[in-house]
């Protein structure tokens, strides 16, 4: 057995969930085999699950990561429009710690020129709402993502549309997106760096990180009937 990581590609709390319940679904299965798993959302809508995910989590087989693009409501509101509220997606965090599930902060995407001057704020009110784990990622804009997010920053932040275009090209030596091992969620370079120690530093001083917990693949189930036989 080994942890799934679930929302790998894209959100598993995705709007059409809340009527097609396949996530939930999935947790069930999840829980009927013991299997660990790790999810990462943006959406409040993981509470709708907080039955499965305590059960999973009374066996250490669940860490939930909360993503947190900005707390501007504003510009939450402008850039992820079916996404929870800044303060939601923190009441979401407080509300999975309070019921003793392991939950983390994702500082992502980050945006340079836009967003990065928030990290050390999300993560000190992550912190507070009792988090003890958090991570980020550098925005990315690969394939059509590219058109979509340019024609953004044109319209939604003309003045600062240039200098954020040219910091992400920074970020991916040249390109606006970089899918090299170890640098596509990071990126490389000045910027790169300097974000790094930012988090770091953040990091440290909202106690964050200071210890690693492992998901346990102990309880693991091999043989769990799930639907009857037919004869």
């Amino acid at each position: 057995p080994q942890v799934v990581a679930v929302s790998g590609n894209t959100d598993c709390y995705q709007p059409v969930e809340q009527k097609l319940c396949l996530t939930r679904r999935c947790l069930e299965v999840f829980l009927a085999f013991r299997n660990p798993l790790t999810i990462t959302t943006k959406d409040s809508l993981v509470q709708r699950d907080l039955d499965l995910l305590k059960e999973l989590a009374s066996l250490n087989l669940v860490h939930v990561s909360i993503s947190v693009t900005t707390l501007n409501p504003d510009l939450a509101r402008r850039l992820e429009p079916r996404t929870s509220s800044p303060l939601k997606r923190l009441a979401t965090i407080e509300a999975l710690a309070r019921d003793g599930i392991s939950v983390g902060v994702n500082v992502a995407p980050v945006i340079p020129g836009l967003t990065l001057s928030e990290m050390p704020a999300i993560l000190r009110e992550a912190a507070q709402r009792g988090v003890h784990s958090a991570g980020y990622q550098v925005l990315r804009l690969p394939y059509a993502v590219k058109d979509l997010m340019v024609d953004w920053l044109k319209r939604e932040v003309p003045l600062q549309a240039s200098k954020v275009i040219r910091q992400i090209r920074d970020l991916g030596d040249g390109y606006l997106s970089c899918s090299e091992f170890g640098q596509r969620l990071k990126g490389s370079g000045p910027i790169a760096d300097a974000i790094h120690r930012l988090f770091d530093m953040s990091c440290a001083q909202y106690h964050l990180n200071e210890r690693r917990r492992e998901l346990s693949v102990d309880h693991f189930r091999r043989n769990v009937r799930c639907q009857l036989s037919m004869f």
